[in-house]
């Protein structure tokens, strides 16, 4: 039996997650939790023809009860999904985004640390760079912190890496792989184009525009869609596929399963002080990780890089230590908030 739980599953991102996730064989309880529409939305999964069982849960109407919800939701998930929260709105930096969505996580991750530790989680709430610190600081507040079992999801950009460079090589998109190290947001965001698989030369005017738009896709489709929304169906495609290597991982014992993932560096102490001595030490980053049975097997550290993308990892430093001290200080400091 493998229970999978979805918070956020009524809005944007969660439904066609939700849809997803309901599709995968090896998923067969499916908890959808929301503030508003989630038993709709199991009522409306349940109807596909797919052995996973659905199961939708609202909170109280009274604020001052028990959230029996949540509580139903999250007992004995095997895999959480947190896609909850705004989206980002023309003009809106992931920053904004930050003091709306941080109180929402470290709540929702207050009742992880109750009713699921042992799940491993997974984080799309934006800002991804400052949101799994926040999980993190309450998972430690509660002593239940697991580095291995806590990931934020960068699969997007892997997926438009491997879209946008298609585009110019022609190649399947499908089989090209670009390495995307740092974190997840616009210059932390680093594209190892140099990496590429199958490999292909680009030119520098080629890599630099390939790189901003990589780092900025997100821009595209918010102005795309004129203020009614953000990147929903395509983070919903990468986190599941991210949710699919880690149950293929975690639940089938599939070995030599490689995914970018911003994780906590302690989650494999040699592999991540490798990555902290050339990141100035920092405790988050962005690296091809090897999952295993228990999450995080191994972290693998950035090489080879070229000059370029030397000088990308140089400007991405100081901005992910500002998020990773905002998500920290959001817990640690609340005053400052």
């Amino acid at each position: 039996m493998v229970k999978a739980v979805v918070l956020g599953a009524a809005g944007g991102i969660g439904q066609p997650l939700s849809l997803l996730l309901k599709l995968n064989k090896d998923i067969t309880e499916l908890a959808l939790y929301d503030i508003v529409n989630s038993p709709g939305v199991a009522a409306d999964l349940n109807h596909i023809d797919t052995p996973a069982k659905v199961t939708g849960y609202l909170p109280p109407k009274d604020k001052n009860a028990p959230n029996e919800g949540i509580k139903n939701a999250l007992t004995k998930a095997h895999l959480i999904v947190i896609p909850a929260g705004v989206p980002r709105k023309p003009g809106m930096t992931r920053d904004d985004l930050f003091k709306i969505n941080a109180g929402i996580v470290r709540d929702l991750a207050t009742n992880i640390a109750k009713y699921s530790p042992n799940a491993y989680v997974l984080i799309i709430s934006n800002p991804v760079n400052s949101t799994v610190p926040i999980v993190v600081e309450v998972l430690k507040k509660h002593g239940v912190f697991n580095p291995k079992r806590i990931f934020g999801v960068t699969t997007l950009d892997v997926v438009r890496a491997s879209t946008f460079t298609s585009s110019i090589s022609g190649a399947d998109p499908r089989e090209v792989r670009v390495p995307v190290v740092g974190g997840h947001s616009g210059v932390t965001i680093i594209p190892l184009l140099s990496q590429i698989s199958p490999p292909y030369k680009f030119t520098q005017e080629q890599i630099g525009e390939l790189t901003k738009r990589i780092q900025f896709g997100g821009d595209e489709v918010v102005k795309a869609k004129d203020g009614a929304g953000s990147a929903t169906l395509s983070m919903a495609h990468a986190g599941a596929k991210f949710a699919t290597s880690i149950l293929n991982a975690t639940v089938k014992g599939e070995a030599g399963i490689i995914e970018p993932s911003y994780v906590h560096l302690d989650a494999d102490r040699e592999g991540g002080a490798q990555v902290k001595n050339v990141v100035d030490g920092l405790e988050y980053f962005s690296s091809n990780i090897e999952l295993g049975h228990d999450g995080v097997a191994k972290i693998h550290p950035p090489s080879d890089l070229s000059e370029y993308e030397k000088k990308l990892l140089e400007a991405a430093v100081p901005e992910l230590k500002s998020n990773i001290t905002k998500g920290v200080s959001f817990i640690t400091d609340e005053s400052k908030f």
